[in-house]
C-alpha cells in the first residue's frame, strides 16, 4: 500500500470514530444513559447550548432534568456531518433534528447544528467544545393512524428511557411468533 493511500485509510477510520461519538451522544441523551453521554465528552470539555453552557456532567443534571419533565419521548437524529481534520483535533459541522412528545400529548420539532471541536486524546475521539445552534422550531400536528394500526404497531414493545429498553439486549431476541395481520 502507498503511503497516500495509508494516510486516506487512517483518516477514514478517525472520522468513522468521530462519527460514532457524535451518534452515541444521540442515544445516550434519549436512553437517559449518563455513562454513555459522559463517553462522548473530554472530561474537561465545554457544551453551550444556549440557556446552558458547562462541563459534560453539569450538562447533563441539566437536560436529564429537562428531558424528564418536558418531554415523555423524544429522539435526538442527526445529519450531513463535515469533519475537518487536523491532527488530533477535528472540527465538525452535524444537523440534528429534535423531536419530542410532551405530556400534554403534543410533539415538539426543532433543528439545528452542533459544531463541534473534538480531540483525540489516548487514541479516543471525544468532544472538547460544542455549540448547539438551534435554528427553528415549532409543533407537529396530530399524526393519526388508521384503526388498529397504532396497537398492531405497539405489539413489539415499548421504548424505555433507560437501560431496559431493547436496544440494549444482547442478543437481540424476538421471541413472539410469526404474524402478519392485514394493514386496517
Amino acid at each position: 500500500m502507498d503511503a497516500a493511500t495509508e494516510i486516506r485509510l487512517l483518516q477514514m477510520l478517525d472520522k468513522q470514530d468521530i462519527t460514532e461519538c457524535l451518534v452515541r451522544y444521540c442515544r445516550a441523551m434519549d436512553r437517559f444513559d449518563k455513562e454513555l453521554l459522559l463517553s462522548c465528552y473530554h472530561p474537561d470539555a465545554i457544551d453551550d447550548h444556549g440557556a446552558f453552557v458547562g462541563s459534560p456532567l453539569e450538562f447533563w443534571n441539566y437536560y436529564h432534568a429537562w428531558h424528564a419533565k418536558l418531554n415523555r419521548a423524544h429522539h435526538h437524529s442527526i445529519s450531513n456531518i463535515s469533519i475537518e481534520l487536523k491532527g488530533d483535533t477535528a472540527h465538525t459541522e452535524t444537523y440534528w433534528l429534535f423531536e419530542s412528545m410532551n405530556p400534554d400529548g403534543s410533539n415538539s420539532l426543532a433543528g439545528g447544528r452542533y459544531i463541534d471541536r473534538l480531540e483525540k486524546r489516548k487514541g479516543e475521539w471525544k468532544i472538547a467544545a460544542r455549540a448547539c445552534l438551534i435554528e427553528w422550531n415549532g409543533a407537529l400536528g396530530e399524526i393519526s393512524f388508521p384503526e388498529g394500526a397504532a396497537e398492531a404497531f405497539a405489539a413489539t414493545g415499548t421504548s424505555s428511557r433507560d437501560r431496559n429498553d431493547a436496544s440494549y439486549m444482547r442478543p437481540l431476541r424476538i421471541t413472539r411468533p410469526a404474524k402478519a395481520d392485514p394493514i386496517p
